[in-house]
């Protein structure tokens, strides 16, 4: 199985995601670090990446998750997959595939993304990624207010 937590920056998708791949003992897998370095420099310069721009990384991401489903293992990579269609392009890599959607409101996305020292993301992009968020209708979905030990007793306990 393969697990992408997802939402917007700020929302924890790392934190929870190496918590999570910790206490199930799988891989995991930071969805920054597949950003070619032309995006990084575009978003730490507060300009919000286009489909255009993230198309490689998406790509990127489908073919790790690929390369986990082939080796017949598990993992947890994070991704903010904020359109349907961009969920859909990871979706096409794997059989056995699920989202975890971690949402909040925006005054704490706020409040964590300008708390946050040495990333390339900045709370200015913030809204944009807010705009561009389309919300998954089949993801498991959590409040980013409820702790992350209370965020990840609940996505084991529904994946079983």
């Amino acid at each position: 199985m393969i697990v992408v937590v997802m939402g917007v920056s700020g929302s924890g998708k790392s934190t929870i995601g190496q918590m999570l791949a910790a206490r199930l003992g799988w891989d995991f897998y930071e969805g920054d670090s597949f950003h070619p370095q032309h995006n990084i420099e575009k978003m730490a310069q507060g300009t919000p990446l286009t489909d255009e721009d993230r198309a490689g990384w998406l790509a990127s991401i489908a073919e790790q998750i690929s390369l986990v489903e082939q080796e017949k293992q598990n993992g947890v990579i994070t991704c903010s997959a904020l359109k349907k269609s961009y969920r859909d392009k990871l979706e096409a890599a794997s059989k056995n595939i699920k989202f975890v959607f971690l949402h909040g409101q925006h005054d704490l996305l706020n409040e964590r993304l300008n708390s946050r020292t040495g990333h390339f993301m900045k709370s200015k992009l913030l809204h944009s990624q807010l705009e561009t968020l389309e919300e998954p209708k089949d993801a498991l979905k959590f409040d980013i207010s409820d702790t992350p030990e209370k965020i990840i007793g609940d996505i084991i306990r529904i994946l079983g």
